[in-house]
């Protein structure tokens, strides 16, 4: 007779084994995502942290990993734009990847919840339940009836002696609609993201390839458009995140709402919003004879009206704002909260740090309210 032992067992802590490749793989993702995109620059700084940190070993070497790359299909090798030459440019494989891992290093700790869809405040048919019951109604789908209350109610109603089950006894579980949301996701490129020796396009960027990948991967019924804003705003594709750069821009916040209030009149989910990214303050205005109207000293009235404008223009479209400050400058506050008001969104004032799981809870939050 073999007894089973019940209880824990302790030992000591073994990481998972990974691979040489896996390793470096791990490093190459992260720095790619500071070169934007730019292969030989991020085996540069490979080469100079190998030196450092010895990273391979003369068994695996760097050109290993690079030979291992190619094979595996996230490096290919493709003629120069003027076709006289050959260079390495990574692939579509290695920016789901890298968006794969913005997702692990952003929102690896967040709630489970129903896959691929949104609750709202409308209850109704639908696999999502609440854990709420309430009284059958003529429609309601036969599966729908949770019997073990009916019953208890038959019990009560009729007593043990007399049982009698009628349609008054009957009780559904109840259920919530599934929803869909339009995201425009506004990323400020004007050249402040990356002064005073601080990078903030990086981490924007990051943000922006987690949120593409939680929509993709997990409400694929909803639709993310990514827009960049400098002196003038354009869209991008999710599959471009990884080589965003920042320019030698102003920043003209209202040609960036201008676009995503244009590409969201387009879109048939009634519920809709923006996320715009931005450090900095509004800075330029694109002129109706096409000139731009710039001013880089201190907050230009004319054109933190124009913002007003356009926040007040969201608010009648039932678009609603949520501004992510990367600043602290109370005069910045202070415009950002007039903004704000004007367009009765929402504002975070926040560090690099936490700015993705500042957009990933206002994200999945703004699902359950404001759905009507």
């Amino acid at each position: 007779m073999q007894l089973h032992k019940k209880g824990f067992i302790f030992k000591t802590y073994e990481p998972k084994h990974t691979t040489p490749f896996e390793r470096l793989f791990e490093i190459f993702k992260e720095v790619i995502t500071h070169t934007s995109g730019d292969f030989d620059e991020a085996i540069d700084w490979m080469r100079e942290l190998d030196k450092e940190y010895q990273l391979t070993t003369a068994d695996y070497t760097l050109d290993d990993f690079i030979a291992d790359l190619l094979k595996k299909g996230y490096i290919q090798e493709r003629l120069t734009p003027d076709g006289t030459g050959k260079e390495i440019k990574i692939t579509s494989k290695t920016e789901q990847a890298l968006r794969q891992r913005a997702l692990n290093q952003i929102f690896g700790k967040m709630r489970k919840s129903a896959s691929g869809n949104h609750k709202t405040k409308f209850k109704g048919n639908s696999n999502e339940k609440t854990g709420e019951f309430r009284a059958y109604q003529y429609g309601d789908a036969l599966d729908k009836i949770s019997i073990t209350e009916s019953l208890k109610n038959a019990q009560i109603n009729h007593g043990l002696n007399n049982f009698n089950l009628t349609e008054n006894d009957l009780v559904v579980e109840d259920s919530q609609f599934k929803s869909q949301m339009s995201t425009v996701l506004m990323i400020d490129i004007s050249h402040s993201m990356i002064l005073y020796g601080e990078d903030r396009i990086t981490p924007a960027k990051k943000v922006a390839m987690a949120l593409a990948e939680l929509i993709i991967t997990r409400y694929p019924k909803d639709s993310l458009d990514v827009i960049v804003f400098g002196n003038d705003a354009w869209p991008i594709k999710i599959k471009d995140l990884p080589y965003l750069q920042v320019g030698p821009f102003h920043t003209n916040t209202v040609a960036g709402l201008q676009l995503a209030m244009d590409i969201l009149r387009r879109k048939k989910n009634a519920n809709k919003q923006i996320f715009m990214i931005t450090d900095g303050k509004p800075s330029c205005l694109r002129l109706p004879d096409g000139n731009y109207y710039k001013n880089s000293m201190g907050l230009d009235e004319y054109i933190t009206q124009k913002c007003y404008n356009m926040a007040a223009q969201a608010r009648k479209l039932n678009i609603p704002i949520t501004t992510f400050m990367i600043a602290s400058d109370p005069y910045l506050i202070e415009f950002i909260k007039q903004f704000t008001a004007s367009n009765q969104g929402k504002a975070f004032y926040t560090g690099l740090d936490n700015l993705g799981e500042m957009i990933f809870e206002d994200y999945e939050t703004n699902r359950k309210k404001r759905l009507r």
